[in-house]
């Protein structure tokens, strides 16, 4: 089992059924729904921090509909071949993709069991995780700036989508470590953002690489493209659950959200690091 840190004082927490406490006695519960909560005020930045409540349950009902299934499949393949004793999945969201990851961990050298870690800043989205996938993973509310964890303790960490905390994600990773970052590829959701700008700029995959060079060694480059035939109540889904409808003029939001289907393709690009010694 992972030591998880507390977030006050850095000291281990010891983890019982119904509370969380560390040596200077700094206690957290656990949630009836099994997540805990190491988020502490000053770290928040704001009253309710990361995704809305609409847009997780927009995009539960996405991934729910099976449209991504495909990048869920090569993300625990990818994890596979590693099988890691241990996966962090910063800004796992409702926790469609982290829920998966456990079969892809190896045993640990003492034979207990592998774990897998479920972190996001959103309250909304640890309890929605944690409700459904109470027992597949551990589920944190904590911030990526500020991770509850012991240096070096980590076999692999996943960031899919998520802003990229450099420093704290290579403090946490063991050397030699694992860190798998998915990011659209440059002409992802290509027809659903003609349909809402004038001018289309692509997404910019290798700025992740020249961000990583420092701690971070690239291992592999995948692509992966699929298409989507996207009814009504997907479509509406999709624009809430991404950026770019709040970036549309309203009237061609409304025009998109106004359609009975949309023929678009999916397109990401997952990279592998290895944490530099």
């Amino acid at each position: 089992m992972i030591d998880i840190l507390c977030p006050a004082c850095t000291q281990p927490l010891q983890r019982a059924p119904r509370t969380w406490q560390c040596a200077q006695r700094h206690s957290f519960d656990v949630a009836r729904a099994g997540y805990v909560n190491l988020l502490l005020v000053q770290y928040k930045h704001s009253l309710d921090p990361g995704d809305r409540s609409d847009s997780l349950q927009a995009r539960r009902a996405f991934l729910d509909a099976g449209h991504y299934a495909p990048l869920r499949r090569a993300v625990v393949e990818q994890l596979r071949a590693h099988a890691p004793q241990s996966v962090l999945d910063i800004g796992c969201g409702e926790g469609y993709y982290t829920a998966a990851m456990g079969a892809a961990t190896g045993a640990t050298a003492t034979g207990a069991a592998p774990e897998v870690i479920g972190l996001d800043i959103a309250k909304p989205a640890i309890q929605l995780a944690a409700k459904r996938h109470r027992e597949v993973a551990t589920w944190l509310i904590a911030s990526g700036a500020q991770l509850p964890f012991a240096d070096a303790s980590l076999d692999a960490i996943t960031c899919l989508f998520t802003q990229l905390h450099l420093r704290e994600m290579q403090r946490v990773l063991k050397p030699g470590g694992l860190l798998l970052v998915v990011t659209p590829a440059a002409d992802h959701l290509q027809q659903l953002r003609e349909g809402l700008f004038e001018t289309v700029q692509p997404h910019e995959p290798d700025k992740f690489v020249e961000t990583l060079g420092t701690g971070f060694a690239l291992q592999s480059t995948q692509t992966l493209n699929f298409d989507l035939l996207l009814n009504h109540a997907d479509v509406s889904n999709l624009l809430c659950m991404t950026p770019y409808a709040w970036k549309a003029r309203p009237e061609r939001r409304e025009a998109m959200a106004g359609r009975t289907a949309l023929q678009t393709a999916a397109a990401f690009v997952i990279l592998e690091f290895e944490r530099k010694a």
